[in-house]
Formats: structure tokens, C-alpha cells, sequence
């Protein structure tokens, strides 16, 4: 059931829950957004909003058999791929964030990677991991920075206000993160 405008409004400031493996199961890539919108905090499910590419680009890319719908997230960890976010905070646009908040987002990642130590740490939003990171020349694809033995790959945000990405692009991006986490470079 979709959410109705009431409900969107109470997401605001909700948390949405990280999909995780159970410590020490496999993880070969953590997504990480750049936070929940209103749609996700309202339904607890990341990247829910119907318009929303993450999902059809983590099948069109190879990650999954079949598209997952957000009410299917919690098979994610039998893929060994996890969800989480930079900043916790359910907002309508990413740019109600503040530049701290990113920034403090990115100190709990690194934690969150050091514990669960994925093979690749994939953060969709490149403005959002320049600013979290402090690294201003980013661009998307795989990076040279890594935390602890994680590499680091920046695709695009998956939104769909995100033009300069069509969905064949995005996927073909997620497919280049997806052969370097099978072969294991």
C-alpha cells in the first residue's frame, strides 16, 4: 500500500534500519546511500520510492536473478550485499542535509566498514561522498582511497531526479562494480 501524504509528512526524521549479514558472513558490497527519503522512511524499506533505479540496476547489472522489490531487502545478505545509508536522517531531498551531517555519516561508515569489512564499500552519490569524505575531485567509478582492506567504488545516485544517468548507464556502472567484487579486484 502506498503511503499517503500524511504518512510521508510523519517519515520526516525517521530512521530506516541498515541490511546487514550477521557479523563475519560474507560481504562483498555494502550500497550506501546518500540518506532515506520521505517514501523510504514511511514504508522502512531504502531506496522504496516508486522511480527509484537502484533496484532495477541491481538486476539489470547482474547482482541479482530477478529485480528485487524494496519489500524484498532483507534477501540482500544471501547475495552478500548490504544496505546502508551516510546519514540516518529521512528528509524529502537530499539537500536538507547539512555538510556536518554528511561528514559525521561518513565516521560511522568507516566504522560500519571496519566492523563488517565488505570487499567493496559503494556509495551512490558522488556529491554526497565528496562532501562526507572530504575528497571535492571525485568522480564516479572505482576509487583509490579503501577503509581498512575495503576498496571504495562511487556510482551515481539512483534517484530519479538523476538525468544525467539514464537507467542503461547506471546499470552498466553497477555491472562494472559487480565483475571487479567477483573477481575480486
Amino acid at each position: 500500500m502506498r503511503p499517503t501524504k500524511a504518512d510521508l509528512e510523519a517519515a520526516r526524521d525517521r530512521f530506516v534500519p541498515d541490511v546487514l549479514p550477521e557479523e563475519g558472513a560474507p560481504l562483498a558490497v555494502l550500497f550506501c546511500g546518500i540518506n532515506p527519503g520521505l517514501y523510504s522512511g514511511a514504508t522502512g524499506r531504502h531506496f522504496a520510492r516508486p522511480g527509484n533505479r537502484f533496484w532495477p540496476a541491481l538486476h539489470a547489472s547482474g547482482f541479482t536473478e530477478r529485480r528485487l522489490s524494496p519489500d524484498e531487502q532483507d534477501l540482500l545478505p544471501s547475495y552478500g550485499l548490504g544496505i546502508t545509508n551516510l546519514a540516518h536522517r529521512t528528509t524529502a531531498r537530499a539537500d536538507e542535509l547539512t555538510a556536518a551531517e554528511l561528514r559525521e555519516g561518513g565516521e560511522r561508515l568507516v566504522a560500519l566498514v571496519e566492523r563488517h569489512r565488505p570487499a567493496y564499500l559503494a556509495v551512490a552519490g558522488v556529491t554526497a561522498y565528496r562532501t562526507a569524505f572530504g575528497r571535492p575531485r571525485t568522480q564516479i567509478g572505482p576509487q583509490d582511497d579503501t577503509i581498512g582492506p575495503s576498496r571504495v567504488w562511487v556510482l551515481p545516485n539512483p534517484s530519479g531526479l538523476n538525468a544525467s544517468w539514464p537507467l542503461p548507464r547506471m546499470a552498466e556502472e553497477f555491472a562494472r562494480l559487480r565483475v571487479a567484487a567477483e573477481s575480486g579486484g
